[in-house]
């Protein structure tokens, strides 16, 4: 799951981006009104992260603007703005969530995890697909009875595969749920990533579609 942070302060942006990496989400940071609005078009994540002190605009003209695009995508507040006539403009403009700062960084996932819940992503208390299982509190998944941990690069891109079951992500697709814009990525690393499941789940957990890209098995209805 991508997210896209726009802070402004760089003490508390990098605390943040610490906190959604160690999470398994893949994290954009940007810092002022003007970048984040083009971020915004661009539509390339499934979360957004905002504060509204920025430089070169106030962060309820992007939200406003996010939800022109997309009134589902999940926003949350995260401001020094604290008053309750603040709160109420921000919720009414369109945010799922308002927190104030300074904040703890498990709430802000929890409440994450909360927004993007009703949308059947990294929110859900339990992805399940077929024999595939996958607990995104935990990172903890299973296939067939073989139950293991993932590590944070594996459990986003198991995550990514089972928000789709059925359809095959390419390389590419994976990349971008997995990697920001800002992290290198070496050519093979999603091979590796896949490989290393398979390692601990068995081989037929993630299907190979040669020169395509990889799925999981989605569920097959009883009777079938």
């Amino acid at each position: 799951m991508r997210i896209l942070l726009v802070e402004d302060d760089e003490l508390i942006g990098d605390a943040i981006v610490n906190a959604l990496k160690d999470a398994a989400y893949a994290t954009d940071w940007v810092r002022d009104a003007g970048t984040a609005m083009a971020a915004v078009m661009g539509r390339e994540h499934d979360a957004v992260l905002l504060d509204l002190n920025l430089p070169g605009g106030d962060g309820l003209q992007v939200l406003r603007e996010l939800r022109r695009i997309d009134a589902a995508w999940p926003v949350l507040i995260l401001t020094a703005r604290d008053g309750v006539e603040e709160r109420i403009a921000g919720l009414d403009s369109g945010a799922d969530d308002y927190l104030v700062k300074p904040f703890d960084l498990k709430e802000m996932l929890a409440r994450l995890r909360a927004a993007t819940r009703r949308l059947g992503a990294h929110g859900e208390a339990r992805m399940t697909s077929g024999k595939l299982s996958l607990d995104p509190l935990t990172h903890m998944a299973a296939y067939d009875g073989t139950e293991c941990r993932m590590s944070s690069r594996e459990f986003a891109v198991l995550s990514a595969l089972l928000q789709r079951p059925g359809a095959i992500l390419s390389r590419a697709d994976l990349e971008r749920k997995v990697y920001g814009w800002d992290e290198q990525v070496e050519g093979n690393a999603i091979e590796y990533l896949i490989y290393s499941i398979r390692k601990k789940l068995g081989a037929d957990a993630i299907r190979n579609i040669r020169g395509v890209g990889w799925m999981v098995d989605r569920d097959v209805p009883p009777g079938l």
